[in-house]
């Protein structure tokens, strides 16, 4: 049984996996504060399904790109789940489990989040017979940029993430805007892109940042300008 956690963005969700079917998922699409909400439907999800961490054999999360403090909130959490109940954990990628959420819709999926300054954390992956490949590595990239790129790839290609909105008006509305159902990161997601990756333990998991937080980078600016 695998228990995968998102809060990477606004929307928050858990699910559980037994490897052949989603047994429970929550999601929450609301401007609540992640430190607040998480716990308590990770509580809920587990008592309406018949489940506790007794059942759960490794715990996933996404680790970025995302939100600095939502993505250091679900990293705690999950470190303080698996610690107290010694269990094992897994990390993953935010762009990797929006993708998973489109198994056997085959397509190109242009994973998209919001890093504002014009820009989104983004990759992209292509999703056939079932099968999710990674086509790049996660990045920051404009959204100009994005556009040029996507332009080179054939076929239907599917805009998701809670970026996608944006893209999807920035590039003209050329691709498929992912429907909501699918569109943001989902507990499900995490646990598809879990599945058969190597568990670590909780010390090692860390938050995989595609950019210094505004702080530093507003520091380093005052910093060079001296």
């Amino acid at each position: 049984m695998i228990l995968g956690i998102d809060s990477s963005a606004i929307t928050a969700g858990c699910a559980l996996y037994d490897g052949e079917k989603i047994v429970a998922e929550e999601f929450l699409n609301v401007a609540h504060t992640h430190s607040q909400t998480l716990l308590p439907m990770i509580e809920t999800m587990l008592k309406t399904s018949g489940k506790n961490l007794a059942d759960v054999k490794k715990i996933a999360v996404t680790t970025g790109p995302g939100s600095f403090t939502g993505l250091r909130i679900g990293i705690s959490c999950v470190k303080g789940l698996c610690k107290g109940a010694d269990i094992p954990c897994v990390g993953v990628s935010t762009t990797e489990a929006i993708a998973y959420n489109f198994v056997g819709i085959d397509g190109i999926i242009c994973a998209c989040m919001d890093a504002r300054l014009k820009q989104v954390y983004n990759a992209v992956f292509k999703s056939e017979n079932g099968v999710i490949t990674r086509l790049c590595e996660d990045r920051a990239i404009s959204l100009a940029e994005l556009s040029k790129e996507l332009l080179k790839l054939d076929g239907k290609i599917i805009l998701a993430g809670d970026g996608a909105a944006l893209a999807y008006e920035f590039t003209e509305k050329r691709y498929e805007l992912a429907p909501l159902a699918l569109r943001f990161q989902r507990g499900s997601g995490v646990c598809l892109a879990a599945e058969g990756k190597t568990a670590i333990g909780p010390e090692t998991l860390m938050p995989q940042y595609l950019r210094l937080p505004q702080a530093e980078r507003e520091r380093a600016e005052r910093i060079n300008g001296q």
